[in-house]
């Protein structure tokens, strides 16, 4: 992590329900991490991201609405992405196994893996999936 950036950071983006909102949160992401010269773990932050939107998308955003994505960097180098949506439902990594020609169900199980931590959190209404990297 570099020394000349002010700690800490926070950026977020509101993206609408549409399908190029995936990988316009991707292009945001990418640019916050440029700005705050992050190159550690970039690519399992990029593809956190895009699952996470994905799901977003899929599960946790009705009709007319969106989701929001924060990305925070504190003073020890905890990296947090967090997605909040409207939705109702918790996630969760399915408990089956996708089978190689299933085109959904690995998201979750992606984030756990590149992750250090995940969870979800309750808001009013929906809630925020998040994922957090260490990068100290």
């Amino acid at each position: 992590m570099n020394d000349d950036i002010q700690l800490p950071c926070f950026h977020e983006a509101f993206f609408r329900r549409e399908r190029r909102s995936v990988p316009a949160a991707r292009e945001f992401t990418t640019r916050v991490l440029s700005d705050w010269r992050l190159t550690a773990r970039r690519d399992d932050v990029l593809l956190c991201v895009s699952e996470l939107a994905t799901n977003a998308l899929l599960h946790g955003v009705p009709p007319g609405r969106g989701y929001r994505l924060q990305l925070a960097l504190d003073y020890v180098g905890l990296l947090r992405v967090e997605v909040h949506d409207s939705g109702p439902g918790l996630a969760r990594v399915r408990e089956t196994t996708a089978r190689d020609e299933d085109e959904y169900g690995r998201g979750l199980a992606l984030v756990s893996a590149l992750a250090d931590k995940w969870g979800v959190d309750e808001r009013n209404p929906g809630k925020i999936v998040w994922c957090e990297w260490s990068l100290s």
